[in-house]
C-alpha cells in the first residue's frame, strides 16, 4: 500500500488563503467599532489589544517579541495601558462579535451556515491537532481559548491558531537568519509581496531614517542593491527562510493529509476569493509603492 505524501508547497498554500481570510478582521469597521464601545479607538492599540489578548494583560515588551515587526516606542505608548481601558477578556469578546458580523458581512449568510463552511471548520480544526506549544507564545496562547460552536467561528478559530503556529515558527528562521524586525520587513517588501512601505511606515511605529538605516545594514550583508531589490544572495535568503517556516509548520498539515489539505485549501480559496471581491483590504497594502 503506497501512503500519499504531502507535496512541500501545500501547507503554504494552504494557510495562505486561510490566514486570507483570517487577516480581514483587523481592517473590518465592525472590529473598530466594538473596540471603540470599550473604549478603545487607536488604531494601533485596537491592533495590539486583539491579538495580544489572548496573553492576557502583559507588556509592551512581550508584545514586541511576539510581533516582531513594530517599534518598541510604538508599542509602549499603548501596552500595557490598553488594558486599562479594556481587559484582555472583554477585548476577546468583542473580537469574536466582530468576526461574527464581518464574516456575514463579506461572504454572506448562505455561506456562514453552508455545509462547506461546517466542512471547512472540521479539516482545519483537524490540523490544528498537530500543531505544538512549545516555543510559540501567540499560539499557544489562542490554543487555550475554547473552540466556538458555530461553524464559521470555529473555521476562524482554527485559521487563527494556524496562523499563529506558523507565524511563530517563521519568526524563529528570521532570528536564525539574522534579520531583525524591520529588516524582516525590507526584505520582504523586496520580494514584491508584502506590505508597501507606506504601510510599514504608517502602522509599525518605523519612520523614514530607520527604514534607510535597515537599508544600508541589508546592502552591507549584500542583501539588496543599490537599487532597494533583492541580490541573488538576499533572493536566497527570503527563499531559505520560507521553506524553513514550511518544514517548521508543517506537522498540521501531514496530519490532515494530502486529499485533506487539498479539499481545505478549495474551500479556504472560495472563501477567500468571496471577500476579497467584496473588499476586505485596502487597494494599497500590498505592493511596492
Amino acid at each position: 500500500m503506497t501512503t500519499a505524501v504531502l507535496e512541500p508547497r501545500a501547507g503554504r498554500r494552504c494557510h495562505t488563503l486561510l490566514n486570507s481570510l483570517h487577516a480581514t478582521h483587523f481592517f473590518s469597521p465592525e472590529l473598530a467599532e466594538e473596540l471603540a464601545a470599550l473604549g478603545v479607538t487607536h488604531p494601533r492599540a485596537v491592533n495590539f489589544a486583539v491579538r495580544a489578548a489572548a496573553l492576557g494583560p502583559v507588556g509592551p515588551g512581550t508584545v514586541t517579541a511576539t510581533f516582531y515587526n513594530y517599534k518598541y516606542e510604538l508599542v509602549a505608548r499603548h501596552v500595557p495601558a490598553v488594558w486599562q481601558t479594556a481587559s484582555p477578556a472583554d477585548v476577546l469578546a468583542a473580537r469574536a462579535r466582530a468576526v461574527d458580523a464581518s464574516m456575514r458581512r463579506l461572504l454572506g449568510a448562505d455561506a456562514v451556515a453552508s455545509a462547506e463552511m461546517a466542512e471547512a471548520a472540521v479539516l482545519a480544526l483537524r490540523a490544528t491537532e498537530a500543531c505544538s506549544r512549545s516555543g510559540r507564545p501567540l499560539y499557544a496562547a489562542h490554543a487555550d481559548l475554547p473552540v466556538p460552536e458555530e461553524p464559521h467561528l470555529a473555521y476562524w478559530h482554527a485559521a487563527t491558531l494556524l496562523r499563529e503556529h506558523r507565524g511563530d515558527g517563521h519568526l524563529a528562521t528570521l532570528i536564525a537568519a539574522g534579520l531583525d524586525g524591520l529588516e524582516a520587513v525590507v526584505t520582504h517588501t523586496a520580494t514584491g509581496k508584502g506590505m508597501t512601505p507606506k504601510w510599514v511606515l504608517a502602522t509599525r511605529g518605523w519612520n523614514r531614517e530607520d527604514w534607510d538605516a535597515a537599508v544600508l545594514r541589508l546592502r552591507e550583508r549584500g542583501l539588496l542593491d543599490e537599487a532597494g531589490e533583492l541580490t541573488a544572495a538576499g533572493t536566497e535568503l527570503r527563499t531559505e527562510i520560507e521553506a524553513e517556516t514550511d518544514r517548521l509548520d508543517r506537522a498540521p498539515y501531514a496530519h490532515l493529509g494530502p486529499a485533506g489539505v487539498a479539499r481545505l485549501t478549495e474551500l479556504a480559496r472560495e472563501f477567500a476569493a468571496a471577500a476579497l471581491a467584496a473588499g476586505a483590504f485596502p487597494a494599497d497594502l500590498v505592493g511596492k509603492g
